[in-house]
């Protein structure tokens, strides 16, 4: 089997590369399952259900999310009523959402996703190693390809987990700093393993937004408001190649595509 994880989208010109390219990568990469951290879909920051609807609509099957999911304040609501949008998992009690699915391939085969966010410089809630590892318990009740998403800032933290659940998941993928990193491997347990998976989004930027302003927060340390940007849009994922009899990865693939590069895919693919 083949899972597609594509790199946090960030708003529409991420949008945009997968609206116009995800059918023809799931054709290329052979991918059975999609999915996609979409925190920063609407506008660069957070979700809704406009938003959310639309990206399932282009072949997103599970949609996940981090620190920024609540910027919208209409995430509240969407959140409870559409179960493929997650939220990180070690959130307290009562936080609306959860934090796993398991979807189902176009033939009927379970894949279990989590996922989970971590607390160094991000906000203290629930210690995300102790949490994860009873929703994977959970999970692989009902599915032996598990896919963790871990969105967390320290690069120490991303390695940690995937340390701790060498042999237990499938693969845990990094997300959040939007930055792609070269670091993909296999590891002794058979999780498939990536600091971070990088930004579907508009690569002449910085992490995503316009860089005068950002630049200007940090030459004067005073605030600044941040819009997204729009130039070089490029997207980012991995694909995971998994035994279904095991659940262990037996490959992981970085993707790093222009928006040219997808349509050149595109066209030749028509050509065929």
């Amino acid at each position: 089997m083949k899972i597609l994880f594509i790199g946090d989208i960030f708003g529409r010109p991420g949008r945009d590369l997968v609206r116009h390219g995800l059918e023809t990568l799931v054709t290329e990469t052979r991918a059975d399952l999609v999915i996609a951290n979409v925190e920063n879909a609407a506008g660069g920051f957070g979700i809704t259900r406009e938003v959310g609807d639309a990206i399932a609509g282009y072949g997103v099957d599970v949609m996940t999310s981090g620190n920024h999911v609540w910027d919208k304040k209409e995430a509240l609501s969407y959140i409870g009523a559409e179960a493929r949008l997650l939220r990180p998992v070690n959130y307290p009690a009562g936080v609306p959402g959860r934090g796993s699915f398991v979807a189902r391939t176009a033939s009927g085969r379970p894949v279990g996703v989590i996922n989970a966010m971590g607390r160094v410089f991000m906000q203290p809630i629930d210690d995300p190693f102790a949490v994860v590892v009873k929703e994977v318990e959970a999970v692989r009740q009902h599915a032996r390809i598990v896919i963790v998403d871990f969105h967390a800032e320290a690069t120490s933290e991303k390695i940690a987990m995937g340390w701790h659940l060498d042999g237990q998941v499938t693969a845990v993928i990094g997300t959040h700093t939007h930055v792609q990193t070269a670091d993909e491997r296999i590891l002794p347990g058979g999780t498939a393993y990536i600091t971070d998976v990088g930004m579907t989004g508009p690569y002449d930027s910085i992490i995503g937004t316009e860089k005068q302003a950002a630049l200007a927060r940090f030459r004067t340390g005073l605030p600044s408001r941040f819009e997204p940007a729009t130039g070089d849009p490029r997207l980012h994922a991995v694909v995971i190649a998994a035994d279904e009899a095991t659940g262990r990865a037996t490959e992981i693939r970085r993707i790093s595509l222009t928006a040219d590069a997808l349509f050149a895919m595109k066209q030749a693919a028509r050509a065929e």
